[in-house]
């Protein structure tokens, strides 16, 4: 479990295609160790196990089947991936609950400079779409956001400038893709009502 709060990030400094997957090399400085191999780590939403760590270098196992649901599918080297550790008992809860789980994959219709934040728009499918709430919580790339409007065929969410300074939201233009966890309180709401039907 994680929640969306982020505070590392790391560079992509090598992809490996295997016949069912890749190898992914981040470089990155965020603390890990041999004794945490095997630790699940949120990379831009996306729940990842650590293979290997050394010199800064860590390095994950990504399926086809993770590939074709995610945003990871164009990886290239140079990106930057938020990165967050799985929670703690104990530790505070600052976004919402969040599973690594992306529902889909969103493409930025528009983004607006609104004072000193930025205003994002997403294009999201129908069959997702209908999950979403108002002020409800979102996981994009990672990060627990709060869904602010809702539209036709898009949703919007504003980001602060410590947001984007600690995120790779910053680095998204129009027609980038987004890794989308929707909130899983709305979809376990979503699918008991239907079942009651």
């Amino acid at each position: 479990m994680f929640n969306g709060i982020i505070f590392n990030k790391g560079t992509v400094t090598k992809i490996v295609k295997r016949n069912k997957g890749i190898n992914l090399f981040l470089r990155s400085d965020i603390k890990l160790s041999k004794k945490d191999l095997g630790l699940s780590i949120s990379c831009d939403g996306v729940c990842l196990t650590l293979i290997s760590c050394k010199n800064k270098i860590i390095e994950f196992y990504l399926s086809n089947e993770t590939l074709r649901k995610s945003k990871f599918k164009n990886i290239k080297t140079n990106d930057k991936i938020n990165l967050e550790l799985p929670l703690k008992f104990g530790q505070s809860i600052s976004g919402h609950i969040c599973q690594g789980h992306v529902d889909t994959v969103c493409k930025v219709k528009q983004i607006k400079k609104v004072d000193k934040s930025l205003v994002f728009e997403f294009k999201i499918s129908r069959q997702f779409k209908k999950l979403l709430v108002e002020k409800a919580s979102i996981l994009i790339n990672g990060v627990s956001l709060t869904i602010s409007k809702i539209k036709k065929e898009s949703f919007e969410i504003w980001i602060v400038p410590h947001t984007l300074e600690l995120t790779n939201l910053s680095k998204i233009v129009k027609n980038d893709l987004v890794n989308v966890e929707i909130d899983i309180l709305s979809k376990y709401t979503k699918k008991f009502i239907n079942e009651k039907k």
